[in-house]
């Protein structure tokens, strides 16, 4: 694995942790708010996806290694779009995830964006507005809690600045690759509802998954790993 740094068409630093192992198709894994490319679940997913396709997994703007402020996904289009243009370069087939917000990005990137193959969008909000983040309750705090990591979280810089937002429900049907939509059951960060209106609104060839008893974005890989990984894969590479 080596760590690469792209600029953006607003000049920041996006950095990534690129897995080669010379195949010709790679995943594009985005993570959400407050979560980067080194924290402990997105290395694990990192390694074990590397196993079936090449893996680029980036840390959005203010986040990270990454330069800048992190708008929660005005600007965060513009980092996206700089991996797939870097990853085109080098790949036939490319592969989006994204979780959370992350997942928005993702969601709307494909939309705008020709040649991506496939996209999974993990716990994905219809529209950052409508997020529920009730971080008092314990499916919140706790999983929060078991996945703290202190370097991680002194490096986030969040934007105080409003900004315009695209809204995902609003471009979803604009998708033309196939798309698989997963949610948590026990999401108090963005409820599953989100994630099905999201798959309601498509019209590309699409799939949803609810994990039963799980929580949000990554946590469904730390709540159930098997289920997770065999949902992506089969969806990403028909095993």
């Amino acid at each position: 694995m080596i760590e690469v740094k792209i600029t953006t068409e607003d000049n920041e630093k996006i950095a990534i942790n690129h897995y080669k192992n010379n195949y010709e198709s790679v995943i594009i894994i985005a993570p959400g708010w407050f979560m980067t490319k080194d924290s402990k679940s997105f290395k694990q997913i990192s390694e074990i996806f590397s196993k079936y396709c090449d893996v680029i997994t980036m840390d959005f703007r203010g986040h990270g290694h990454s330069s800048g402020v992190y708008t929660f996904t005005s600007k965060e289009v513009n980092d996206l779009s700089a991996v797939i243009k870097y990853s085109k370069k080098n790949y036939k087939t490319i592969y989006l995830m994204g979780f959370s917000l992350g997942g928005a990005v993702t969601l709307i990137v494909g939309a705008q964006t020709e040649g991506i193959s496939k996209i999974i969008a993990v716990s994905a909000p219809s529209c950052f507005e409508k997020i529920e983040n009730k971080v008092w309750k314990k499916e919140a705090w706790l999983p929060t809690l078991k996945k703290c990591e202190l370097k991680r979280w002194f490096s986030i810089r969040p934007s105080i600045i409003p900004q315009k937002k695209i809204k995902p429900i609003d471009i979803v049907e604009d998708i033309k690759c196939p798309t698989l939509f997963l949610a948590g059951e026990k999401d108090p960060t963005v409820e599953n509802w989100h994630t099905k209106a999201l798959f309601t609104k498509a019209v590309c060839n699409k799939k949803f998954e609810l994990f039963k008893d799980c929580c949000h974005a990554e946590d469904l890989f730390i709540q159930n790993r098997e289920k997770f990984v065999e949902v992506c894969t089969s969806w990403l590479f028909n095993i």
